[in-house]
């Protein structure tokens, strides 16, 4: 029997692929890690809500999952207070340092800002937005709160494949030119523990234990002893250390030179996560809210606008014509965001491209641009004042070399080994090591409790692959200034003390009879793609969370890539092989530039449902293999 969206009862589940939708009344928890998943659960057993629960698991996940998510990395929360229905984002995202100016990387010879090493670090901000969602919303102590992650950072989590193969694909970078991470992360014979074996990180558990203790001494109430961490974090011996290995640090990175950071204690002193404004549109009865301009988060919004909710209901959600429809729909609106989208211009004039981008009448015009073959230009709308060179873009591919490792932020591009094969300043057993079948990638994690209170999170950033390990704190910088651009023109332009636009993107949907929805996805550039397809499964054609998780999924690369080396492939479509041959032939024959990949690669879709009828439903999707969906 097909289930509609609002058929599934408390009780009801749907069994797709091995995975299972899991409903209750006391509360419910989906992530992209099992671990974080039952931690977040057990902090909601325990009386704590819902806000609390996803600052366990985001401190879980930094542990469980180093090569997706580190301490000094970012995140961006949307989450939804049950008892004043008000919606709001906690901006985790730190801003490039004072130092960062046009000028200094002129004179290094650069004219992209590096994917990897110590010169695109930015102030970390994970650490501060998990503290003031506990500040703020939550009810546990700061020992209650880190414990789970002390746990498994003291007796070690197990490596699983994908980490197992981001660790043997950096294994040669390591021991080459970083050696605090294959230190950390390599035996002495420069190889990664397999998989099975236990990882521990007694540096973080350490650093962890002293913050409690600190502020146990320091403070005599709850909210002291949160507010003496984010001191600690920003002001005291944890900022020291980043700022003392800053100042003395210089590796290689991806552009083939060795460079130091620009990132130091001051830059950090006093920072704080912020609040900020959300943005939403209707689509068929619901309201889709997301972040601001600085994130990638309204070139959803953008993209439901410009889908006709009556002809998406009837397509068949996994037709040519279905995929050409969102495919040209995220085409458009990802130019807009390459064009547009950024926090370095004046903020009136932002906030008025933003509300124009997202206005009716903007919306009937790109809506006409959707024709019946696919498009192979660059198309963005609104009368741009700057653009990024299309052309140049698309000549600039991700290298498969030593030194480029994972460069490019957040892949989800998967590189053979065969394509090592010729690599010059690689050694055969290199060749046959270096890159696997998996890289690096993002987290994400839905909750909602039995009040209602639901938080939709995806953390990044600070992976052990994106600059070398601090050996006196054991977690790697974050390196997301690799977003920005080294042109003045742009409204994603490198200025010192301006956040970098991310490409972090969760969503909180909410329709009129008080039912909530989160909703995300790892991925990058894709985040939004592969939600997309979910929403319009889901709330047009009926589709039940477990079955528009696992859907058939498929992307494109018509952009600019917000990682290094910032590049672009026009026209291109990528789709899961459980796509009919026939509409896969169908695509190219509408003119898309298609290529297939394995059954289970497009996406890592978690969602969480509270229904005002006091149900709670999860899911995860079956890719990764590493996602748990728990409820009771």
């Amino acid at each position: 029997m097909k289930l509609l969206a609002d058929d599934l009862l408390l009780g009801e589940t749907d069994m797709i692929a091995g995975r299972l939708e899991v409903s209750g009344w006391f509360g419910a928890v989906a992530s992209t890690h099992w671990l974080a998943t039952q931690a977040a659960m057990g902090v909601l057993e325990r009386g704590g809500n819902a806000f609390d629960g996803a600052v366990v698991a985001g401190l879980v996940m930094q542990v469980a999952q180093p090569h997706h998510n580190g301490p000094a990395g970012d995140v961006a929360i949307m989450l939804h207070e049950a008892d004043t229905r008000r919606i709001s984002s906690v901006c985790g995202q730190g801003p490039a340092p004072a130092a960062a100016t046009m000028d200094h990387f002129s004179a290094l010879g650069l004219d992209m800002i590096p994917g990897t090493g110590m010169l695109s670090a930015v102030v970390p901000g994970a650490f501060d937005a998990w503290m003031h969602l506990l500040a703020e919303h939550g009810t546990i102590e700061l020992a209650e709160a880190l414990g789970p992650a002390i746990t498994y950072a003291e007796n070690g989590v197990l490596v699983d494949q994908r980490l197992h193969d981001t660790l043997r694909a950096a294994a040669p970078m390591f021991c080459r030119y970083w050696p605090t991470s294959a230190a950390m992360y390599l035996d002495e014979d420069g190889k990664p523990p397999p998989v099975g074996a236990l990882l521990a990180n007694p540096t973080l558990g350490a650093i962890w234990r002293r913050l409690i203790d600190e502020t146990a001494q320091s403070a005599p109430d709850r909210a002291g002893r949160i507010a003496a961490a984010r001191e600690i974090w920003s002001d005291g011996f944890i900022a020291d250390a980043i700022d003392t290995f800053c100042a003395k640090t210089r590796v290689m990175d991806v552009s083939g030179r060795v460079h130091g950071a620009v990132l130091t204690g001051e830059d950090m002193a006093g920072w704080r996560a912020n609040v900020e404004p959300t943005l939403s549109t209707g689509f068929n009865g619901h309201l889709v809210h997301k972040c601001g301009i600085w994130t990638q988060g309204p070139t959803l919004l953008q993209a439901l606008n410009l889908l006709d909710v009556e002809r998406v209901r009837a397509l068949d959600p996994q037709s040519a014509e279905f995929v050409h429809l969102l495919a040209e729909s995220t085409k458009l609106a990802m130019a807009d965001r390459d064009a547009h989208y950024g926090l370095s211009g004046d903020a009136k004039s932002m906030e008025a491209r933003l509300q124009h981008l997202l206005s009716e009448s903007y919306v009937q015009e790109r809506r006409d641009l959707i024709g019946k073959h696919a498009s192979v230009a660059f198309r963005p709308g609104g009368d741009p004042a700057w653009m990024p060179n299309y052309d140049a873009c698309m000549q600039r591919h991700r290298d498969v070399g030593l030194l480029a490792a994972y460069g490019g932020g957040e892949p989800t591009i998967v590189y053979e080994e065969t394509e090592m094969a010729g690599q010059s300043g690689l050694t055969g057993q290199e060749q046959g090591t270096y890159v696997a079948h998996a890289v690096g990638d993002t987290s994400y994690l839905s909750i909602a409790d039995a009040a209602g209170n639901v938080v939709s999170a995806t953390p990044s950033g600070g992976w052990l692959q994106s600059s070398p390990l601090i050996p006196e704190l054991g977690f790697a910088l974050g390196t997301r200034a690799q977003t920005m651009w080294l042109d003045e023109n742009s409204p994603s332009a490198l200025v010192p003390g301006t956040r970098p636009r991310t490409t972090l993107t969760p969503t909180l949907v909410t329709n009129g009879n008080g039912d909530v929805l989160a909703l995300g996805t790892p991925g990058g550039d894709q985040q939004d793609q592969w939600q997309l397809a979910f929403l319009a499964r889901h709330l047009v054609q009926g589709q039940s969370l477990q079955t528009a998780l696992d859907a058939p999924g498929f992307h494109t690369n018509h952009l600019v890539n917000s990682f290094y080396p910032r590049g672009a492939q026009p026209g291109t479509l990528v789709l899961e092989d459980r796509f009919d041959a026939n509409e896969i032939e169908a695509l190219r024959a509408l003119g898309h530039s298609v290529s297939v990949v394995g059954s289970w690669i497009e996406g890592r879709l978690c969602a969480v449902a509270s229904r005002a009828d006091g149900s709670r439903h999860a899911g995860v999707s079956t890719r990764g293999g590493q996602a748990l969906a728990v409820a009771r």
